[in-house]
């Protein structure tokens, strides 16, 4: 199958701008999903919420879709966020203060955490053509820092660049991140396509 188009299903600009930079050595155009793009993310894993938003957004546009779906599993929460990261609460900093309190009762040791990532591309019939997944391990950190990134990057700490996901630049990113991990497999996966 020749895939010189897909579309990304996402209206997050910081998934967008992550995806279209690994992409771009590919010859394949990224498109953005236009319009009002929210559908029911009512999976039960990370995997099935990534599968329900490739096939909504390759159903609307009648293009092969990518879609992800990922988020934050803190050990001492027993997984949680989970696939409730986005919706854990209603922003960002919230997000953040949220999560900092609730795990602010546990030790450095014991604050554990992976972000991981489902991909999964689907075409409009509803077939998936394929999925990877990526997980990056760190510890959830008390006061946020940095400025890059989004999400729970600044209170996510990685021991190997003794920083927060939003302190290192997005080609570090890329390369050590879940994302950038299901993405590297994805592109692999797209290379033999085209």
């Amino acid at each position: 199958m020749n895939m010189k188009k897909i579309v990304l299903a996402t209206k997050n600009k910081g998934k967008v701008k992550e995806i279209q930079q690994a992409l771009k050595e590919l010859n394949i155009e990224v498109l953005e999903i236009e319009g009002d793009f929210s559908p029911e993310e009512n999976g039960a894993t990370f995997k099935e919420n990534a599968y329900i938003k490739a096939y909504e957004a390759a159903k609307l546009t009648n293009l092969p879709a990518l879609a992800d779906d990922s988020g934050l599993e803190v050990d001492a929460l027993d997984g949680r966020p989970g696939i409730h990261s986005a919706r854990y609460a209603n922003s960002d900093k919230e997000r953040i203060q949220k999560l900092v309190k609730e795990v602010s009762e546990f030790s450095k040791k014991e604050r554990t955490a992976r972000f991981k990532c489902e991909m999964v591309m689907a075409l409009p019939t509803g077939e998936t053509l394929y999925s990877s997944t990526g997980t990056c391990e760190g510890e959830i950190i008390d006061n946020p820092s940095g400025t890059n990134g989004f999400g729970y990057d600044p209170i996510f700490y990685i021991k190997e660049f003794n920083a927060t996901m939003a302190e290192i630049n997005l080609e570090q990113k890329n390369n050590i991140s879940h994302r950038g991990k299901a993405l590297k497999s994805m592109i692999e996966w797209l290379k033999i396509q085209n």
